[in-house]
């Protein structure tokens, strides 16, 4: 998630997500999840610690659940060229 960088920008939330999967994929980095310094031991997902690293990126999903329903997903792909 992001929202560690950011923060919170509400209404704007699911935009910035989305801009960050896309600049991922274009600059083949994964953001870092900043202040994370005790995740749990049981974790098995990579979580990025602290400092983006470089990776080839080709496909992003950005969640955003809002309050009252509003709702949204979105899958992307890189494409070539």
């Amino acid at each position: 998630s992001t929202k560690s960088s950011i923060g919170h920008l509400l209404g704007a939330a699911g935009a910035v997500e989305a801009i960050f999967c896309l600049l991922a994929m274009r600059d083949s980095i994964l953001p870092p999840t900043i202040n994370l310094d005790n995740p749990a031991a049981e974790t098995l997902i990579d979580l990025v610690p602290n400092e983006a690293r470089k990776k080839e990126v080709n496909y992003a999903l950005s969640n955003s659940f809002g309050f009252g329903g509003t709702n949204a997903s979105l899958v992307m792909k890189k494409v070539d060229g």
